[in-house]
C-alpha cells in the first residue's frame, strides 16, 4: 500500500503558526495501482472509470504504432529528426486524457504521441520535425502550444497563459510536459514560482525518464525525488509510477482537479523510461547498458494495462485485435500522406519573423526573390 504524504513539523515557536510543509510533500514512494504484471495494488487514489481506461489503452496502442512509424520515416529521410517516446505511453496519453479540450497543453519536442492522442492531425504534428514549417497545427484553435525544443521555456509560457485565463474568469487549466533535464533549467523554477505566487492553474508533469540525453539523473540532482522541488515554492507535489497507466491517470486527475479548483499549481513526477535513443542522432549504448533497458521493458505500460483490463472483462481478444487493426490503418495513412512531397513556398521563410520587417530582412527577401525569378527565367529559356 502506498504511504500517505509525510507530515513535516518544525519545533513550535511562540507567535508562529504550524509549518504547512507537510501537506505539500509527495508520497515517500511513487504511487502505484498496478504491479508489473497488471495486478492491482492498493493506493489512496480513486480508480479511473473502466471505459476511460479502455480508451486510454486504445490511444496508447495507436500512439505506439504512430511512434514506430515516425521512427521509420526518419530512417527513410522523410523526417529530419524524431525523438521517440516509446515506453512513456502512460504519461503521454494520461496527460491529455486528464484535461479537457478547452484546457491548454504545452508540449516538448518529445510529445508527438501526446499530440496525436489529443486528436491533432499526425502530419501536422510532424511538420516541425519534417522541417517545412514552424508549427503544423493552429495553437489557438487546438489549445495546444507549439512543440518546444529549448528546455523548460514552455513552463513559463504555461504559467502565463494559465494565469491570464484565470484572470479573465475562464475555467481552464494548463498542463505542461517537462523532462527531468528541464528541472535543471532556470525557466522551470521561474514558471513554478510565478504559478505558485499567483495561484495559476498549472499542472507540471515531469516525465523522469532517467536521462537528460546522456546525463543520468544522479548527475542532475541530489534531491530524493524531483517531486520534492515543488515544496520550496509552496506547490503541492506527487510522484507516481509513470509506467502504471491507472496510477498516472488517477494522480493527474487529482492534480488537474486541484489546479482547476483555484488551489494553485501541482507538480507531478512520473518515473518512466525512454526505450529508444534520445533522437535518431543518438547512440544510447554509450551511456546505458542493455540490462537496464531490459529491466524497464518488463514494466511495459501497455502490457500492464491490457492484462488488468482483460482480468476485469473490459478487454477481450476481439477488442485487442480491433485496436491493433486501427493502429495499423493509422500508420498506413500516415505513411502514405508523408510520402507526398510538401508544397514549399521559399518566400515563407520571411513570414512571422518580425511584425515590421527590418531593412536586413527586406534585403534578404529581395535577394531570394531575385534568385527565384532568375531560376524561373532559366527554366523557361530551356523550354
Amino acid at each position: 500500500m502506498t504511504a500517505t504524504p509525510q507530515e513535516v513539523r518544525r519545533p513550535s515557536v511562540p507567535g508562529h503558526h504550524p509549518d504547512p510543509v507537510g501537506p505539500l510533500l509527495p508520497s515517500p514512494e511513487p504511487v502505484r495501482m498496478l504491479d508489473e504484471t497488471g495486478q492491482p495494488v492498493s493506493a489512496d487514489y480513486p480508480e479511473p472509470q473502466a471505459e476511460t481506461l479502455r480508451e486510454m489503452y486504445r490511444r496508447m496502442v495507436v500512439g505506439r504504432r504512430f511512434d514506430q512509424q515516425a521512427t521509420a520515416l526518419t530512417k527513410q529521410g522523410r523526417l529530419a529528426v524524431y525523438p521517440s517516446s516509446r515506453g512513456q505511453e502512460a504519461c503521454q496519453v494520461g496527460g491529455v486524457l486528464a484535461v479537457r479540450d478547452t484546457d491548454w497543453v504545452f508540449p516538448t519536442y518529445r510529445e508527438s504521441m501526446a499530440l496525436v492522442a489529443r486528436g491533432l492531425d499526425p502530419v501536422e504534428v510532424l511538420t516541425l520535425l519534417r522541417g517545412d514549417w514552424h508549427c503544423g497545427y493552429d495553437p489557438m484553435a487546438t489549445h495546444t502550444a507549439a512543440q518546444c525544443t529549448p528546455l523548460a521555456t514552455q513552463a513559463v509560457h504555461a504559467a502565463g497563459v494559465a494565469y491570464g485565463d484565470a484572470h479573465q474568469g475562464r475555467d481552464s487549466v494548463a498542463l505542461v510536459y517537462i523532462g527531468d533535464g528541464a528541472t535543471s533549467e532556470g525557466d522551470f523554477h521561474e514558471g513554478m514560482n510565478f504559478a505558485a505566487v499567483f495561484k495559476a492553474p498549472v499542472v507540471f508533469l515531469v516525465q523522469n525518464n532517467r536521462y537528460a540525453i546522456s546525463v543520468p539523473l544522479s548527475r542532475q540532482t541530489a534531491a530524493p525525488s524531483l517531486a520534492y522541488k515543488g515544496v520550496g515554492y509552496g506547490v503541492r507535489s506527487e510522484q507516481v509510477d509513470g509506467n502504471d497507466p491507472v496510477a498516472v491517470l488517477a494522480v493527474l486527475n487529482r492534480a488537474v482537479e486541484h489546479a482547476r479548483s483555484g488551489a494553485g499549481p501541482f507538480l507531478v513526477e512520473a518515473h518512466t523510461y525512454r526505450m529508444e535513443p534520445h533522437t535518431n542522432a543518438d547512440d544510447p549504448t554509450r551511456y546505458r547498458d542493455g540490462a537496464e533497458v531490459q529491466a524497464w521493458a518488463g514494466r511495459d505500460p501497455i502490457s500492464r494495462l491490457e492484462a488488468y483490463l482483460r482480468d476485469r472483462g473490459v478487454l477481450d481478444d476481439a477488442a485487442v485485435a480491433a485496436v491493433a487493426e486501427e493502429a495499423e490503418a493509422y500508420a498506413a495513412d500516415l505513411r502514405a500522406r508523408m510520402n507526398v512531397e510538401p508544397a514549399v513556398e521559399p518566400m515563407s521563410l520571411f513570414e512571422h519573423v518580425y511584425a515590421r520587417p527590418t531593412p536586413q530582412l527586406a534585403e534578404q527577401a529581395a535577394q531570394v526573390r531575385a534568385e527565384l525569378a532568375a531560376a524561373q527565367d532559366d527554366t523557361e529559356g530551356e523550354g
